[in-house]
């Protein structure tokens, strides 16, 4: 286990907020600094979080400033910062406004902790991922993005509700871009190791599917000034989790992909990766069928264009 940890998170909003907390009642830093451009934001949620420590019973400090110099020598550095979606809004709406932010956010970074690990979770999530590994220069097992963590609870969610069981039964996993065109594995799918096919109709695959691509969009909907961060925060923290406590855990991430499954090696893109102390220790590659593999493609593409517009709009 990394001891005496030290994580940063930037931006305080409700993401940033809740993955603070998280982190903190698990244990998993010696201290957490929690990060905003507004002043008393950061500091006032930290506190607050902090008088909770007794009852929840966890010593790790949560530290709120407006100063990235408290966050030096980070060794784990959750990037936040950005508009949330609104309804009617894609992710990629918010391309051109959030790549300054978080070019702004990963030079202070790159400046305070040039050794930490980066996880990106600002939407668009893939271009923003590539944007922090480009401003950063980092090494690319040192910067990843929470997507597929994510979008892999809600489509085991709801694989359980519409089978009728216990969350803890299901295994699923998604792949590709943090968009519409992500990549639910069915064929990786499973009820106690039995294929969810055996359980559900095509047509109920198809439905849990598409519920699962759309699951940010349906909450943006129902929350109307917001998005999620219950499930982002507790996704983040999963990859956290790996990370600190070396268990090399199996998590979807959008990484560079090297090349593998065919795909463009400079891409960043939603795939398995073993994760432990030194960030992304491999990039595994499972055995996927035709369709799955086309539809990754499709995905990989959407991805390029995002990065080509940043290119072209010259933000970085």
């Amino acid at each position: 286990m990394l001891a005496n940890a030290k994580i940063s998170v930037i931006g305080a909003g409700q993401v940033g907020a809740t993955t603070a907390v998280r982190i903190a009642e698990k244990e998993l830093a010696r201290q957490v600094v929690l990060v905003d451009i507004v002043e008393g934001l950061p500091q006032g949620k930290a506190l607050d979080e902090m008088e909770a420590s007794p009852i929840e019973g966890f010593d790790t400090e949560i530290v709120g400033t407006n100063d990235y110099k408290d966050t030096e020598n980070s060794d784990i550095v959750v990037i936040t910062s950005g508009l949330p979606r609104k309804p009617g809004m894609s992710r990629d709406d918010l391309l051109s406004v959030n790549v300054k932010i978080v070019k702004e956010v990963t030079e202070q970074v790159a400046k305070y902790s040039p050794n930490s690990i980066i996880i990106v979770v600002t939407n668009p999530l893939d271009a923003m991922v590539y944007t922090a590994s480009k401003v950063s220069g980092f090494a690319d097992n040192k910067v990843m993005g929470q997507a597929g963590c994510l979008d892999s609870t809600r489509f085991k969610r709801f694989i359980a509700w519409e089978a009728g069981v216990s969350v803890k039964s299901v295994e699923a996993m998604t792949l590709g871009g943090h968009g519409d065109d992500m990549v639910p594995l069915v064929s990786y799918s499973t009820i106690r190791g039995v294929p969810i096919s055996q359980f559900f109709t095509k047509e109920q695959i198809d439905r849990l599917v598409d519920r699962t691509r759309n699951g940010g969009g349906e909450i943006v909907k129902l929350l109307k000034t917001g998005s999620a961060f219950y499930a982002t925060s507790s996704a983040v923290v999963q990859m956290i989790d790996s990370i600190v406590r070396d268990k090399k855990d199996v998590l979807p991430c959008a990484v560079k992909t090297q090349g593998k499954y065919g795909l463009e090696k400079d891409l960043f893109v939603g795939l398995p990766v073993k994760l432990g102390l030194s960030g992304i220790e491999e990039i595994v590659e499972l055995k996927l069928s035709e369709e799955e593999l086309k539809a990754l493609k499709v995905s990989a593409d959407h991805v390029k264009e995002l990065c080509n517009r940043v290119e072209e709009l010259k933000l970085l």
